[in-house]
């Protein structure tokens, strides 16, 4: 299913207490090609092949509906680093919702915020809370893709 993606991605002050009240779930993904992008993911019990054009804020995503055998096979064809983090889902003002990421494995200790937005004004107008830092949305160190072709000591 295709749909555009309008998104901001932050860093982390601090993170909000009782993290574990909120709903989450556990990722874990991986990348066949990163220009352009085509990821597979495993959230829960969901498997999605999801393919992304251009960058930025705004961007084009296509996800497809994968079986556990289709991830598993191509899981096996992925490059680089294979990605796990529990992503927790804050409530914030206006509706929306913080996506709070905190990598496990060979990230463990990195964590940042992505929040998504209806239209591009909503995201230009965004007034974040006191716990997120600093915006990293064009910052490419901060794309999950980058992050998979890193060499890891």
């Amino acid at each position: 299913m295709e749909h555009m993606e309008i998104e901001k991605k932050f860093e982390i002050k601090d993170f909000p207490a009782d993290i574990e009240q909120y709903k989450n779930s556990h990722i874990e993904q991986a990348y066949l090609c990163t220009a352009p992008v085509v990821r597979i993911r495993k959230q829960d019990d969901k498997y999605i092949l999801t393919y992304k054009n251009g960058g930025g804020v705004a961007h084009t995503e296509y996800d497809l509906p994968l079986s556990k055998e289709g991830y598993e096979h191509l899981l096996q064809k992925a490059d680089g680093n294979i990605i796990t983090k529990t992503r927790y889902f804050i409530p914030l003002h206006d509706g929306l919702t913080a996506e709070l990421d905190v990598f496990e494995g060979c990230f463990l200790g990195l964590a940042f915020v992505e929040v998504e937005f209806e239209s591009l004004e909503q995201a230009e107008t965004f007034v974040a809370p006191d716990w997120f830092g600093d915006d990293v949305t064009s910052n490419k160190k901060y794309h999950n893709s980058y992050l998979s072709m890193l060499k890891i000591k």
